[in-house]
């Protein structure tokens, strides 16, 4: 089947740079470009001081449509924030969620993006207001399928529901490759060894991971409240298995970090990725370490971008660098390993 696989880069990958004044904006897209990446993945609200006030004048869209054409990108997603927890006494009604909701959609249309990333944690009811408002700014909302999220499962049967029921073309998900981890990611056990974890107990948390992966990992299930989801999915994985395991070998606090940070990797095989892809028009390509000869540590790159090749994927795969988390008590370098994730990228699509 025919495939049009596109690379771009999320300015989320420039975090650190951003932070300590190494980058502007401009020099995020800079580095984007550098890369070879075609297109741009943006947080407004990260990047852009006074968010979203600058989105609002012809000044500021005038500059950014200027430097997209210097460097030659194009827009690929706009990443929002449904921030519903404003207020200290109150979540805000389901009709101020949906205008937050029309906000970022009108935000994103305004420069120039056709997709927008929305989080797990979006309410069903938010996304389903959203929809006519949606198809009238011609931009698809993407629900971001992260760890330990997975597609093919009672959590995204919801959402599909919802999709079969309106009838809807503007709206479905956006894959975060952290659901194909293999393994922990090497900069999180690094950072647990600097932190004092033992090498027993780092084994032993390995060990039960290598586990899960062998029997397949118990999917998450819908649930309004997604914290009470996310700790029976870990029950359901062998967590407390894991942790006494922990215990046992007298693990310390950072032990007990390595193992409950375990948890936020999963794995789910890439034929989810086949099966859904009439509803995938973005992904999050999400990686951890890519080493000088740009094998990714954690996540099954060459795996799963066969899988996209396969279904004829017709879209974007961003890289996410979200491994300097883990690197900033001995120096974070997101630019040189958002290069190498390209190239990695590269290789595997033209492969």
């Amino acid at each position: 089947m025919s495939y049009d696989i596109k690379r771009s880069v999320s300015l989320y990958s420039y975090q650190d740079e951003y932070y300590d004044g190494k980058l502007d904006l401009e020099g995020c897209l800079r580095e984007t470009a550098k890369t070879g990446a075609t297109g741009v993945e943006l947080l407004a609200e990260q990047m852009i001081r006074r968010f979203p006030l600058p989105i609002e004048t012809q000044e500021f869209r005038d500059q950014w449509f200027g430097w997209l054409k210097k460097y030659n990108l194009e827009p690929s997603c706009y990443d929002a924030f449904l921030e519903n927890k404003i207020y200290d006494n109150r979540t805000l009604s389901l009709g101020e969620q949906i205008n937050m909701m029309k906000r970022d959609i009108r935000l994103a249309s305004m420069l120039g993006f056709k997709n927008l990333r929305t989080l797990v944690s979006t309410p069903m009811d938010v996304i389903e207001g959203s929809l006519d408002y949606a198809a009238e700014m011609d931009v698809k909302i993407g629900l971001e399928v992260h760890a330990p999220f997975s597609l093919n499962s009672g959590w995204a049967d919801g959402y599909m529901e919802m999709i079969h029921k309106t009838g809807t073309k503007h709206f479905g998900f956006i894959p975060d490759m952290g659901i194909f981890c293999r393994n922990i990611p090497d900069v999180l056990r690094d950072k647990a060894r600097r932190q004092g974890a033992s090498e027993e107990c780092i084994k032993i948390v390995d060990d039960s991971y290598a586990q899960r992966l062998e029997k397949g990992f118990v999917k998450i299930k819908y649930d309004l409240n997604l914290g009470k989801a996310n700790m029976e999915y870990r029950m359901a994985n062998g967590m407390k298995e894991m942790m006494d395991a922990v215990e046992k070998a007298g693990g310390g606090p950072a032990d007990k970090a390595y193992a409950g940070a375990s948890f936020t990797y999963s794995w789910s095989e890439p034929q989810d990725l086949i099966d859904n892809i009439d509803y995938i028009f973005h992904t999050h390509a999400k990686f951890y370490n890519v080493h000088e000869d740009y094998v990714e540590t954690a996540v099954a790159i060459p795996e799963v971008v066969e899988a996209f090749k396969k279904a004829g994927y017709k879209g974007f795969l961003s890289s996410e660098y979200e491994g300097g988390e883990h690197l900033r008590d001995v120096g974070v370098d997101s630019i040189e390993q958002v290069r190498r994730h390209q190239e990695a990228m590269r290789r595997a699509i033209e492969g």
